[in-house]
C-alpha cells in the first residue's frame, strides 16, 4: 500500500513563490531579448555572406516597423516559396501569416545582395527568372528574410523561427545554414534555452534540411507526435 504526502500550507506557499518567481525571472530574459532593434550589431562577421557565388549581406528589421515595398516583397515570397506545400489550406494560412509579418514582436533579418563583386552580377541575372512585387528594383534588392520571435514554450524560453524564406538563386549554396547558425548565436547572447521552428512533414526538402544537416530533433511537443484523440 502506498501513500501520498501532501504539501503542508507553508511548503504550498513556498512552492509557489518559487514558481512565479522562476516565470518572473524568464519573462525578464524575453523582454530583455525582445527590447534589442538590432541582434546582428553583436556578430559583424554574420553581416555578410560571400560564398558559392553568392555575395549578401544582412540587415534587421521590425515587424511594425516594416515599408510598404518590403512587406509587399515577404507577402510574394511567401506565395511562391509556400502556396504549394500548403495547397488547398494556403488561402487560410496567408491570411495568418500576413497577420504575424506585422507583430511587434516580429523580429527580421533580411537578405540583400550585395553589389561589391561580381559574384553579385550572376546573382542579378539568375534572380530575373521571377518577378518578386514590391521590389525596388536597385542593385541592393531583397532576396530572402529570416522572421523570428522570442517565446515561451513548456516554461522555456525560445527563439522561435516563423519563416526562413529564401529565393530560389539563394537556394543550396549554404545561406540557409548560415542564417540558422546567426539564429543559434542570438539564441545564446540572449539565454535563451532552444530554437524552435515548424515544418511540415510533406515538406520533404525542409524536413531533411533540419534534421540530417542542422540535426534539430522532432519536440516532444510537436503536433506530430500528440494522438489526435
Amino acid at each position: 500500500m502506498e501513500a501520498k504526502r501532501l504539501l503542508s500550507g507553508k511548503e504550498k506557499k513556498i512552492k509557489r513563490k518559487e514558481v512565479l518567481e522562476k516565470k518572473k525571472a524568464i519573462d525578464e530574459i524575453i523582454k530583455k531579448a525582445s527590447s534589442v532593434k538590432d541582434h546582428l550589431v553583436s556578430f559583424p562577421p554574420f553581416c555578410h555572406y560571400e560564398r558559392n557565388g553568392l555575395s549578401v549581406c544582412l540587415e534587421s528589421g521590425l515587424g511594425d516597423q516594416l515599408a510598404p515595398p518590403v512587406k509587399k516583397y515577404i507577402q510574394n515570397l511567401l506565395k511562391v516559396n509556400m502556396e504549394g506545400p500548403y495547397g488547398p489550406e494556403w488561402q487560410m494560412e496567408e491570411k495568418v501569416k500576413r497577420r504575424e509579418m506585422v507583430s511587434p514582436e516580429a523580429h527580421y533579418i533580411f537578405v540583400r545582395q550585395s553589389t561589391n563583386t561580381t559574384s553579385n552580377e550572376n546573382l542579378s541575372t539568375k534572380s530575373e527568372e521571377t518577378t518578386y512585387p514590391g521590389q525596388t528594383g536597385d542593385r541592393n534588392r531583397l532576396v530572402g528574410f529570416v522572421h523570428y520571435r522570442f517565446i515561451v514554450e513548456e516554461d522555456i524560453p525560445v527563439v522561435y523561427v516563423y519563416e526562413l524564406q529564401l529565393e530560389t538563386c539563394t537556394q543550396r549554396k549554404g545561406l540557409g545554414k548560415f542564417l540558422m547558425q546567426l539564429i543559434e548565436l542570438i539564441a545564446r547572447k540572449n539565454h535563451m534555452g532552444a530554437v524552435m521552428l515548424t515544418v511540415q512533414k510533406a515538406n520533404v526538402l525542409a524536413m531533411n534540411f533540419y534534421t540530417t544537416k542542422l540535426r534539430y530533433v522532432i519536440s516532444n511537443i510537436s503536433p506530430s507526435r500528440v494522438d489526435p484523440l
